[in-house]
């Protein structure tokens, strides 16, 4: 995602484009909320599973490593060999086991693992077109539980601003920029959730 600049939005308030310090750190503190929902949506949907394989799908599935719940990625080397196969090199022998659980137990992937005794085995099956549209739809619900986030993010963001007004700390036209700004965010954020939600649409709808 493209970093979006705070201060490209609107007129700025002063002459000499100096916002308050009130302004800028509530800026500040929505972008960030409205970034870490998007980053969020990014790794969420990269673990929803399409026709192909990727080792996104299965690399932060917990393993039990010597009584510490460790993401596979930290614990083996995975790989792609194959449009439709991901290949698992455990650092140790005595994990196949409980990696085969872990993926096994996550019934949204619905993928069923195979080792020869040395590495894992996880071929990927082909979509039906029921299931495809399935897995559209959670992918579109995660995309909008990622919109609700920004909204919140630009209600705290502007109550934010209204309390400072109240206080003193903001004028009401400095309130009304920075409610602007924030609503200039929300709109570009939106844009950006709606064009990853869609191309991990079109993914999942590949045949």
């Amino acid at each position: 995602m493209n970093k979006i600049d705070l201060f490209k939005y609107s007129g700025d308030l002063q002459q000499g484009g100096v916002l308050p310090i009130m302004l800028e750190e509530v800026l500040a503190e929505v972008k960030a909320a409205m970034e870490s929902a998007t980053e969020a949506l990014r790794r969420d949907l990269s673990t929803i599973r399409t026709g192909r394989a990727s080792t996104a799908m299965i690399e932060n599935l917990r393993v039990d490593y010597y009584g510490n719940q460790s993401p596979l990625s930290q614990v083996a080397t995975l790989s792609v060999p194959e449009p439709r196969l991901i290949v698992i090199k455990p650092w140790e022998a005595n994990l196949i086991p409980e990696i085969e659980n872990s993926i096994r137990a996550e019934k949204n992937l619905g993928l069923n693992p195979s080792n020869d005794g040395t590495i894992v085995r996880v071929p990927i099956p082909e979509l039906t077109e029921d299931r495809r549209r399935d897995i559209t739809k959670i992918a579109r619900n995660r995309g909008e539980d990622a919109r609700v986030a920004v909204r919140h993010a630009r209600r705290d963001g502007n109550d934010m601003l209204q309390d400072a007004q109240k206080e003193g700390e903001l004028s009401e036209d400095e309130s009304r920029n920075g409610q602007d700004r924030i609503q200039k965010l929300t709109d570009q954020f939106a844009e950006t959730i709606d064009e990853i939600t869609k191309k991990k649409e079109s993914e999942i709808m590949e045949v």
